[in-house]
């Protein structure tokens, strides 16, 4: 019997031409609804004709039967709901949620709640999300971040990362379109000098693509040429969506540093990078500023850092760096500065001035002026950690025209500015500290805090004219109190400062 049978025919055939993938209830259903036959002979009965009873224990079972539970095929049993044939009813489904797909789970909740956790993921994991359901096919198109990250691959392939990358993240980024993102991360173990070209333009179509949270990680760790870093575009950065930078192993250069087309950029983060060819960070919106002590600044020449609108910077010069010039930060709150250069040292002089007029360390330095380097331009801060080196003079040289730091309340200091003996750049900066209202001094400590703890506060009857009238609590930090701990105590004695909470007191 052929596709060609009667209409008659057909009708007879309908349950043995649905197809297995139906779910099971619904096939029992059609099967309950259509005609049963015992024997071919009975294929010719009409089959609005009434169907004698059936003998339950004659009957074949359905096939069915198994998936549907103890419900037989006659008509007459109660269906797979339990519901007597009088009360039976089509039971109404809840209504799905707005965008969800209707089941529990993770399928219940919105395609925005859905777009926002595959951001989470690496870009590549969130497209394979696509095969989960009809529902989930384009929803990694609209995720909330991009996250293009590889890993050191080459202990098990020997391509580089980007090649294998390249075509995806191609097709990644055109089927986006142009989808707003919230954040995307480049990470990338290794490169070739030809990928390079490609890198920045993805970096550029995220620009586009109004991204307000941007992570560069590009390092070459394997690769024997000197110059590990990965070279932006020399063309300026430009976006009005744009609020946080951070870059890692990036070669910087003057176009790329000069944020003033990121008109909302406030936090600028930089790790590892290379700035020796980089005259200045120049931005109106930064607030918050962090330069690592990994980085690579100038040696020739001070790097400049503008950016008028700060409210916190954390500024660590490593060994084969120069300290950079500060300009003015009027809205200054926080700084730590921490100085550790072994470039501005000079083994004649302390102050950077020594009687060597061709000295590479104290003069010849493109950009030094008679003015201040760092202190000026944290004259205006609220709250100060100033960390130095013995050796640098920075700080030292600084002071010789030391500005008046007329809006600072707190003052972190080690035991840099308790050298020499005198105690001059200690006093001295006391002195250009009119409100101060809390000093602490870290001397000699390993860790980040020292294992002894003392604390005091000035006289109030014999008050020195040397400290501000508003300071309240000096607190002395150490690990050991040894003969240079012994010397700082007996200068704050000096100074009419008593101890009140230890063992030891100022005046021993």
């Amino acid at each position: 019997m052929g596709l060609s049978a009667s209409p008659r025919r057909q009708s007879a055939l309908t349950p043995f031409l649905i197809p297995c993938c139906v779910n099971p209830s619904k096939l029992l259903c059609l099967q309950l609804n259509a005609p049963q036959f015992s024997s071919s002979r009975d294929r010719s009965v009409r089959t609005d004709q009434p169907r004698p009873a059936a003998s339950s224990a004659s009957s074949p079972r359905s096939p069915v039967k198994a998936a549907a539970g103890q419900v037989s095929v006659d008509g007459r049993s109660p269906p797979f709901d339990g519901m007597p044939p009088a009360r039976r009813k089509r039971a109404k489904k809840a209504p799905a949620p707005r965008g969800g797909g209707g089941g529990g789970g993770i399928d219940a909740l919105p395609d925005a709640v859905l777009s926002h956790t595959l951001g989470f993921l690496p870009s590549h994991e969130a497209v394979r999300t696509s095969v989960l359901a009809r529902r989930w096919r384009y929803l990694w198109r609209s995720a909330a971040a991009l996250r293009i990250i590889r890993d050191h691959p080459w202990e098990k392939n020997p391509v580089p990362p980007v090649k294998s990358l390249k075509e995806f993240v191609d097709h990644l980024l055109l089927l986006r379109g142009g989808s707003a993102l919230d954040a995307c991360e480049i990470s990338l173990a290794d490169f070739d000098d030809d990928d390079v070209p490609h890198i920045n333009l993805w970096i550029r179509h995220v620009l586009m693509s109004s991204v307000r949270v941007l992570t560069v990680l590009v390092c070459r760790d394997r690769s024997p040429d000197p110059q590990p870093w990965f070279q932006l575009q020399h063309l300026p950065p430009i976006s009005h969506h744009l609020t946080r930078l951070k870059l890692w192993h990036v070669w910087l250069n003057d176009s790329f540093l000069d944020f003033s087309g990121c008109t909302v950029l406030e936090d600028l983060e930089i790790d590892s990078c290379y700035l020796a060819s980089a005259d200045a960070i120049r931005s109106p919106s930064i607030r918050r500023l962090r330069i690592s002590s990994s980085c690579l600044l100038g040696q020739s020449f001070r790097n400049r850092i503008c950016t008028p609108n700060l409210v916190s910077l954390r500024l660590e010069v490593g060994y084969n760096n120069r300290a950079p010039v500060l300009e003015r930060m009027p809205s200054l709150v926080e700084a730590i500065v921490t100085m550790s250069s072994e470039i501005d040292y000079c083994y004649s002089s302390n102050s950077g001035e020594c009687d060597y007029e061709n000295c590479e360390s104290c003069y010849e330095i493109e950009g030094d002026s008679s003015s201040c380097v760092v202190l000026q331009g944290l004259s205006e801060a609220k709250n100060l950690a100033l960390i130095s080196d013995v050796d640098v003079f920075i700080f030292r040289r600084d002071l010789k025209r030391c500005p008046t730091f007329s809006k600072l309340k707190t003052l972190l200091l080690n035991e840099y500015w308790c050298v020499p003996a005198d105690f001059s750049a200690l006093a001295c900066i006391l002195e250009h500290s009119p409100v101060l209202a809390k000093l602490t001094l870290q001397l000699f400590c390993k860790g980040s805090k020292g294992k002894i703890e003392m604390k005091g506060s000035p006289d109030p009857m014999n008050r020195s004219p040397a400290i501000s009238e508003h300071l309240q609590i000096v607190e002395v930090q150490c690990d050991v109190v040894d003969e240079r701990v012994l010397n700082v105590l007996k200068f704050l004695n000096a100074l009419n400062i008593r101890s009140y909470n230890t063992g030891f007191t100022f005046e021993e």
